[in-house]
């Protein structure tokens, strides 16, 4: 164990200040004289990135070889907490053997429109789901002794001016939907570092923003680690330090520490804030320190577990028969995505990839042939694409490999369209109309458009599914392994039917979340909006069926926890796995909410035949929505059904339970409070039906508040007690009187 507070008391303030800045590009400063090592980060999340020499962060220069695994886009889609933390575990173990002490990742930001430009390195448009994978691969990695830096912290949901930019987000909408990832990351895994995003959060740089960084970050969450900026998002030092930012990447700024030291000195930073900031960082250095050990990169055998991964990431989104395709059939490939398939995504992510062979390199084996058809780049022409159709005529099935390439989505700017290449769209269309049988294999970091969809027998959504791509995409081709994905994300039918489609990218200075809670799913199913393909949709070449959905009690108070089981069993003629995804729906009507959200997942394998029960539990969160005026999760009394569905649009089969709250909302009574408000409280629905048993004899109070007449009804309901006062011609006395009985009520007098 390490005494830091008499480490600390031994630097000098200048070092100090040193230690809470970079050395480099890629290295945390040391303390030579007291044996403070330098250590070194490296970007990854799917991936090391480390680089031997220069420094750049956008993938410029190249870095070490190393295995590309699935991106999340990708490993997102495999609902698979297990197959995250062995993911992490892989990567954990591949840093520890290069001295790597921080991989920067995994990233947990919302997937607010398909046209972030970042879409591809974020796990999902729902928090629930991408809290739970990014927590199961935090606790992969660090289980190697190696720490991670959850990124980006908070709301940096585009690529445009996000170095800039004022995300205008709702308290309800960052507690509903842009801080549960990291909130679930921290408070059951403490990842070593957060990194915090670029953008302002209502007007204050996230770097600077004390209630971000220590309000929620630690005082709530109770966060352990340190902070680090993202790359350059430092505005004011000062600020950002006391806000509770520690570490400033990349190093060379020796100004920034100048300034710190310059603060001290002059009364307007304590000493103290700034000592913390550095055993926040030497805590996490020296344990690195301390774990080190020796390790080894084994890239082949690593390479082979990255293929596995990308089997279990595909989703299969349509077959009408096509696949599995088999022995003996005349298959031909079409798209040069065949031979040098994309993936993944561009910028800081970006890996030099040990061994990435295209899917017909590994096809060859099955008499498969190939023709160009078009680019990997995106460009085609006429000439290729005649040969392709005529080719296509000789073929018992035509596989496309269609997709975007690397100039349509990278770090640091947002596509515009969802659309794919011309090319390929069109080859697919006169494809089809030649009567080919046209299976396409998707390699796209994020949502595309589909005017083909009707006409193709099967599409196959392989993301950007990591370096053995090419491999698990003919095993899954050919029924060696069978697709168990299901989207992460909706497909919307065009980019315009997107809930912040209006609001996104915002203008120079800001962008406004005018849709709040309702991105993705929960805005598309709450509006009946017609998709491509649901959130948690995908295919398989066997079928489950559920029955038997139990839920352990009927009635619960909001402290207590409900056990919900359901049988699942393969129908189907071959093994596979599922995803069952529980759902729930708050009918209660106290607030607007969306028609379902998903609450609970897990994802199980089934021999053809077999049956399992699977089993989940529910607490408050399961049920809450935060409320603004308590400032806290509230679970509004009432009933709630609880549905196992196979994606968010599907009927499934439901339960309907009732929640008691044990939490009161406050109630502010004056001249505007409705009676519908008065009414939703006991002690003042009472005092206002022996009101009107005074002032309306004919009436018996409940009577008033329940009339057959729609309109006397809402317009009794809605009435501020100003508008009673006159409608029941009260005194002032009166009046002041019925204002103090209200009052006095809720205060039990």
């Amino acid at each position: 164990m390490h005494d830091l507070k008499k480490l600390i008391a031994q630097l000098t303030l200048e070092e100090k200040a040193g230690l809470c800045s970079g050395l480099d590009f890629w290295h945390t400063k040391g303390a030579e004289r007291l044996n403070v090592p330098s250590v070194m980060v490296s970007d990854g999340p799917h991936g090391l990135r480390k680089q031997e020499e220069g420094a750049d962060h956008l993938g410029i220069h190249d870095s070490i070889q190393a295995v590309c695994f699935p991106a999340a886009c990708a490993t997102s889609a495999s609902f698979d907490r297990t197959l995250l933390y062995e993911t992490g575990e892989t990567l954990g173990q591949e840093c520890m053997a290069e001295n790597v002490a921080v991989l920067l990742g995994p990233a947990v930001n919302m997937k607010r429109s398909p046209v972030c430009g970042r879409n591809f390195e974020y796990f999902s448009e729902d928090p629930y789901l991408a809290g739970e994978l990014a927590c199961a691969f935090t606790k992969g990695v660090q289980s190697k002794g190696v720490g991670v830096s959850v990124k980006h912290f908070a709301a940096n949901n585009q690529e445009t001016r996000r170095m800039s930019v004022s995300s205008q987000v709702s308290e309800r909408a960052l507690r509903e939907i842009y801080f549960p990832a990291f909130e679930k990351v921290v408070k059951e895994a403490q990842p070593k570092t957060v990194m915090c995003s670029y953008n302002k959060i209502n007007g204050v740089y996230a770097s600077e923003n004390e209630w971000l960084l220590t309000k929620i970050l630690r005082d709530e969450w109770g966060f352990e680690g340190f902070v680090v900026s993202d790359w350059y998002a430092v505005s004011d030092r000062v600020k950002a330090l006391k806000a509770g930012l520690d570490l400033e990447m990349p190093g060379g700024d020796r100004e920034n520490d100048e300034k710190i030291v310059a603060a001290v000195r002059a009364g307007e930073l304590s000493e103290s804030v700034l000592d913390e900031a550095v055993e926040r960082i030497l805590k996490v250095v020296l344990d690195y320190i301390d774990n080190r050990r020796t390790a080894k990169f084994d890239r082949q055998a690593d390479h082979q577990k990255a293929v596995k991964i990308a089997e279990e990431c595909a989703v299969l989104l349509k077959n009408e028969g096509a696949l599995p395709l088999k022995r003996g059939e005349k298959v031909l490939f079409i798209g040069e995505l065949a031979q040098k398939p994309r993936y993944q995504g561009g910028g800081s992510s970006h890996v030099n990839a040990y061994s990435a062979e295209g899917a017909y390199c590994f096809a060859e084996g099955y008499g498969v042939s190939y023709i160009k058809g078009f680019g990997a780049d995106g460009g085609g022409t006429n000439e290729e694409r005649a040969e392709a159709i005529h080719a296509a005529k000789n073929a018992d099935k035509v596989i496309v490999f269609a997709g975007l390439p690397d100039s349509y989505e990278s770090e640091g700017y947002d596509r515009t369209h969802i659309d794919l290449p011309e090319c390929q769209n069109l080859l697919i269309k006169e494809l089809v109309e030649s009567g080919a049988n046209v299976t396409v294999v998707l390699h796209n970091g994020s949502p595309v458009a589909m005017p083909w969809i009707k006409d193709v027998n099967a599409v196959l959504e392989v993301y950007l599914c990591g370096e053995g791509v090419g491999e698990a995409t003919v095993n899954l081709l050919y029924g060696n392994a069978n697709p168990s994905g299901r989207l992460a994300e909706t497909f919307p039918l065009k980019l315009e039917d997107n809930p912040a489609y209006l609001n996104f990218p915002g203008d120079k200075k800001k962008v406004d979340y005018a849709e709040g809670v309702f991105i993705g799913y929960r805005y598309y199913d709450s509006k009946k909006q017609r998709v491509l393909f649901p959130f948690g949709y995908g295919l398989s070449y066997t079928q489950c069926a559920y029955e038997n959905l139990t839920v352990s009690k009927s009635e619960m108070r909001d402290t207590e926890t409900l056990e919900v089981s359901v049988d699942v069993k393969n129908v189907g003629q071959r093994d596979g796995k599922e995803v069952v995804q529980l759902y729930v729906s708050d009918h209660t009507g106290s607030a607007v909410r969306p028609v379902r959200e998903l609450k609970a997942f897990e994802k199980i394998a089934l021999e053809a035949g077999e049956k399992k029960t699977v089993c989940f539990t529910l607490d408050k969160r399961s049920f809450a929505y935060w409320n603004e005026d308590l400032s806290d999760w509230y679970c509004a009394s009432g009933e709630y059904e609880i549905t196992i569905a196979k994606h968010s649009r599907d009927v499934g089969i439901s339960e309907k339970i009732t929640v008691h709250s044990t939490a009161r909302l406050p109630l502010s009574i004056d001249d505007n409070t409705t009676v519908e408000q008065l009414f939703a409280y006991p002690e003042t629905r009472a005092v206002m039906q022996g009101l009107l048993k005074k002032t309306r004899p004919h009436d018996d109070g409940e009577k008033m508040g329940k009339k057959d007449d729609a309109m006397m009804r809402a317009a009794y309901m809605q009435a501020p007690l100003r508008t009673v006062k006159l409608a029941l011609n009260l005194s002032a006395e009166q009046y002041n009187g019925l204002l103090g009985m209200l009052r006095g009520s809720l205060e039990g007098k």
